[in-house]
């Protein structure tokens, strides 16, 4: 939702006003550096089992648990398989420490109870006190700024609907939207989902899903696939794109300079 309001100043003794439609101010997300878990599109635990042909994009990996099944028939393009060895290792370490700044962001907005499916969100940090669930197409407002992130702070599961979405009303901005989730998160048939699932325990990924870009990244549990596709999207460089607020300062200070000059 917008926001509406004016701003009043004086110039020559003289009282202007200068109406202003602003986003609502939200406390921006911090960026969350995935480190070298960003070159896994599969990360897990304990083990990784695939059923059928599903098509990875990046690497996938296991630590300390020794076990990858199902490549192949599944297909790893662009990376490599590391089992249990010093690449896991670390990127594991580095899902940690990210895990636990995610979920130290501080809330926006408290969305506990509510569906994801059907909501516009910009920007911010969401949190739910327990589980969080997707029917339907949430949307994902990163028009105003493309590299601002989203975090969802999920205290327990998250669960997707079968043929749920997640989209973006600009360019796929899913290497900026990080779920923290607290135990494990299911992803529905045939779903297309984006974003980086940071999970505490284990992560499904039914028949047919889809991360377009993201990764499925499980701290201590497994990683179940199913004909899936995971695309590791390359990491963004986040660059100063102006906030609302700043927008409308921008315009103020232009409107002021006119104005001199005109007089």
């Amino acid at each position: 939702m917008l926001v509406e309001g004016r701003l009043n100043f004086m110039i020559h003794n003289k009282l202007f006003y200068i109406p202003l439609l602003l986003a609502p101010l939200t406390v921006q997300a911090a960026l969350i550096d995935l480190r070298t878990s960003s070159a896994f599109a599969v990360l897990a635990g304990s083990t990784i089992t695939n059923t059928g042909s599903s098509i990875i994009t990046g690497n996938i990996g296991v630590y300390p648990g020794l076990s990858i099944t199902g490549f192949p028939p599944g297909i790893v393009q662009g990376g490599t398989i590391h089992l249990n060895d010093a690449v896991s290792q670390i990127a594991q370490l580095d899902l940690t420490t990210a895990y636990n700044v995610a979920a130290d962001e501080p809330c926006n907005s408290n969305l506990s109870g509510q569906d994801l499916g059907g909501l516009t969100l910009i920007p911010g940090v969401y949190c739910f006190d327990s589980s969080a669930q997707l029917t339907g197409t949430l949307i994902l407002n990163n028009t105003i700024n493309p590299v601002a992130p989203f975090v969802f702070k999920i205290n327990s599961t998250l669960t997707t609907a079968s043929a749920s979405k997640v989209e973006f009303l600009a360019a796929n901005g899913g290497n900026m939207v990080f779920w923290q989730v607290g135990s494990s998160a299911t992803l529905g048939t045939s779903s297309v989902f984006s974003g980086n699932i940071l999970a505490s325990t284990s992560i499904t990924v039914n028949t047919g899903a889809v991360i377009d870009c993201g990764r499925a990244l499980a701290q201590t549990g497994a990683v179940t696939l199913d004909n899936n596709t995971i695309s590791a999207c390359a990491a963004e460089n986040p660059v100063g794109v102006p906030e609302p607020a700043s927008l409308a300062l921008v315009f103020i200070s232009l409107a002021v300079f006119s104005y001199k000059r005109r007089s």
